[in-house]
């Protein structure tokens, strides 16, 4: 298909805008930055699961105003309460009502930065947030901003005072990331162009929050052809079946898939989608959700080497080339 019949040149163009913003700030790290705008544009959160330093907290607040969103962090830590996150009613003595403060959870970019500090109750009230877009509060619900997207990190270092994400919540991330440590030159560029101050004031936004919720829902219109998708139900069906993996990816990790390789392919600007796309997507979106066996673990199994092993298996169904806009 050529790129003049395709209807989503504009978000092929909007990503490329994002990322080249970006990249003012972030040095070498233009597949990660391009994950995440998947991301954005799939309405999916992010976990970036990385070594301190290495910049996560920098790319997420670079994304942002590239963007347009409002933006809020929380720095969890273990005495956080889930009203800190979610906000409380407040009683205002001159009017003698209850008012609502809000908390940071109602933004459209929500940093939560180290997420594994929190107390399980204090992780466990973002839960609603992620999934149903909305906090319930003494029993009322409150909708949040469109878009609404959780950016969380962790780092791998760290034990103490930490407490492990549990399964529910990790299955709610779209996808994880890491950045992983620049290479000398980047090292290098990184010194030169923010060695003194990073320079956010250099990043412009290229979109609004309106814009980036229509964005989000035009991708419902990437074609996903029935091969397409009968590709990603045996993907995650074998991750069920293999012997290594005690849990394999569930439904919501399908669905999750599904709607990243929509977003891929409109960042690529086609309307349909292909199964290099659902390759290229397996290891940020599936891995996080497996849980290999603990004999297997012992062995040094690990979750992408499994996921490896299972792609390979599938390869040459479907054929790519069978996958056409003339299909639709």
């Amino acid at each position: 298909m050529s790129e003049d019949r395709s209807e989503f040149a504009d978000i092929r163009d909007l990503s490329l805008a994002v990322l080249a913003e970006t990249e003012k700030v972030i040095v070498g790290k233009t597949d990660t930055i391009r994950l995440i705008i998947m991301a954005v544009l799939a309405g999916g959160h992010v976990l970036l699961d990385d070594f301190p330093g290495v910049g996560k907290t920098t790319l997420i607040k670079t994304i942002s105003i590239a963007l347009g969103c409002q933006f809020r962090r929380i720095q969890f830590v273990p005495d956080l309460l889930p009203s800190d996150v979610t906000g409380m009613k407040i009683y205002n003595q001159k009017t003698g009502d209850f008012e609502l403060r809000e908390g940071p959870v109602m933004t459209n970019i929500l940093l939560a930065d180290e997420i594994n500090r929190a107390i399980p109750r204090t992780q466990a009230a973002l839960l609603e947030a992620m999934e149903e877009r909305q906090v319930s509060i003494d029993g009322e619900i409150y909708p949040l901003p469109a878009p609404f997207l959780v950016m969380a990190t962790q780092n791998p270092v760290e034990l103490d005072s930490t407490f492990r994400l549990p399964a529910a919540q990790m299955d709610r991330f779209l996808i994880r990331l890491s950045m992983g440590f620049p290479d000398r030159d980047e090292e290098r560029e990184m010194l030169r162009r923010v060695g003194d101050e990073i320079p956010f004031d250099e990043v412009s936004a290229v979109t609004d929050a309106e814009a980036l919720t229509g964005a989000q829902q035009r991708i419902y219109g990437v074609h996903v052809s029935d091969l397409v998708a009968d590709y990603i139900v045996s993907l995650t069906q074998a991750t069920r079946d293999h012997p290594q993996l005690s849990m394999g990816a569930g439904p919501r990790a399908s669905r999750a898939l599904y709607r990243a390789a929509r977003a891929w392919a409109a960042m690529e600007g086609r309307d349909f989608v292909t199964p290099d796309d659902v390759k290229a997507l397996a290891h940020p979106v599936l891995e996080h959700r497996l849980t290999v066996d603990g004999q297997a673990r012992l062995s040094g199994v690990t979750a992408a080497s499994v996921l490896d092993e299972i792609l390979a298996g599938l390869e040459g169904t479907p054929d790519p080339s069978a996958v056409t806009a003339d299909e639709e």
